[in-house]
């Protein structure tokens, strides 16, 4: 016989786990119907049964470094099938929640983030940096002529670049590379984590080079072509929603780097492209088309969460309504700034903005311990996916 497994159990795991959307677990009682009927399980890794007895059994650390619980899309073809109602769907949103925060960096942050009660805070930091930058620029009030929200936060130029490109700059290029390293902080922890138990072959690591072209490259195109969507039977449609949310924020991301080689780079020899984008610029329709696919994909997003809700095929959680709430909040005040600076309407114009700006802050900052950061993590798990698999890997 071989040696029993002794297991520590995680109390206080477990009991998050009830408490984030995963309190069902102990409904499953191992038939492996889910495992059946998911598209991403193997024959030799019955996912997610084996996920469903380690939750029971409060295995923590084997959860968060387990990579099929980031693989998973939760298309919800588990939980409609499962004949206890055990939802093994919601019990994985769980822990991919309490992985995101138990990878973030700093700690501090991710626990700040990861508790509603700690929303109204959350909003008030981008509220309080934003407001006290428009207050100090002298852009608190609102200006004579027609509404231009490139003086957002006053008048002036600071080293050849308008005042307001110059503090948007300090504001939003800082909390972006910190999210950014934050992010990359948590994925390369969770990496470490994941590969803690393979053997690798001994001098034979993969360049960074081979990394990219091998494991990270295919795992980020995969996301694009949104694949394992398509491999849903019972919600295949949540691809009508995803799809468009992640071209929307391509296309944004785009137009970003546009505008900033266009304000901030050559506005210094051409002050005239300072100003906002003309509306036939193809840049500019770009950005009005991302915004309306980012709103309408939401929208939809929005629409199925709550009718899955609605029949009790899920239960509502904070994990998921925040950033539903925030994306929503970034497309519509991003719009409604647009459409009351064309209609001149001065205080709405100005009052949108600053709400934009907000919501943008917050989409940023918080973005390495929200579900947003499933874009890093996931994109991460399925690069592991095939690192596990390669050469680099003695089976």
């Amino acid at each position: 016989m071989g040696d029993a497994t002794k297991v520590q159990p995680d109390l206080e795991f477990i009991r998050y786990l009830k408490t984030a959307g995963g309190d069902t677990l102990k409904k499953c009682y191992q038939c492996a119907t889910c495992s059946v009927v998911c598209p991403l399980s193997a024959d030799k890794k019955p996912f997610p049964r084996k996920e469903m007895i380690w939750a029971q059994w409060g295995m923590k650390e084997r959860l968060i470094a387990d990579a099929d619980v980031l693989l998973c899309h939760q298309c919800g073809d588990c939980t409609a099938y499962c004949p206890r109602g055990a939802k093994p769907g919601d019990v994985l949103g769980a822990i991919r929640a309490y992985a995101y925060t138990h990878y973030g960096f700093p700690q501090g942050l991710a626990q700040l983030v990861a508790q509603p009660k700690n929303l109204p805070v959350l909003i008030a930091i981008p509220v309080m940096i934003i407001g006290l930058l428009w207050l100090l620029t002298g852009g608190y009030h609102i200006p004579d002529g027609p509404v231009d929200l490139g003086n957002f936060f006053g008048h002036g130029y600071i080293a050849g670049f308008t005042q307001s490109v110059v503090v948007i700059d300090l504001i939003f290029v800082p909390a972006f590379l910190f999210a950014l390293y934050a992010a990359f902080r948590g994925a390369a922890n969770m990496w470490c984590a994941m590969s803690t138990d393979l053997k690798t072959n001994p001098g034979f690591r993969p360049s960074v080079t081979t990394f990219v072209a091998e494991f990270l490259w295919p795992a980020i195109w995969e996301t694009i072509q949104h694949k394992r969507f398509s491999q849903c039977n019972y919600n295949r449609d949540r691809v009508k929603g995803h799809l468009p949310l992640l071209l929307a924020f391509i296309g944004l991301f785009v137009v970003t780097n546009y505008a900033f080689v266009r304000k901030d780079i050559l506005g210094l020899a051409f002050p005239s492209l300072h100003g906002p984008l003309p509306m036939w610029d193809p840049m500019k329709i770009l950005a009005n088309v991302s915004a309306v696919a980012l709103i309408a994909g939401i929208a939809i997003i929005w629409s199925q969460r709550k009718q899955m809700e609605d029949e009790q095929r899920t239960r509502p959680t904070y994990y998921d309504w925040f950033l539903i709430w925030e994306i929503m909040a970034v497309g519509v005040t991003g719009l409604l700034a647009e459409f009351f600076r064309l209609a001149d309407w001065g205080v709405l114009a100005y009052s949108a903005y600053f709400l934009h700006l907000v919501a943008v802050f917050m989409l940023f900052l918080y973005m390495p311990y929200s579900k947003f950061a499933h874009i890093v993590y996931r994109t991460a798990a399925m690069a592991f996916e095939r690192y596990r698999n390669s050469r680099f890997v003695v089976g």
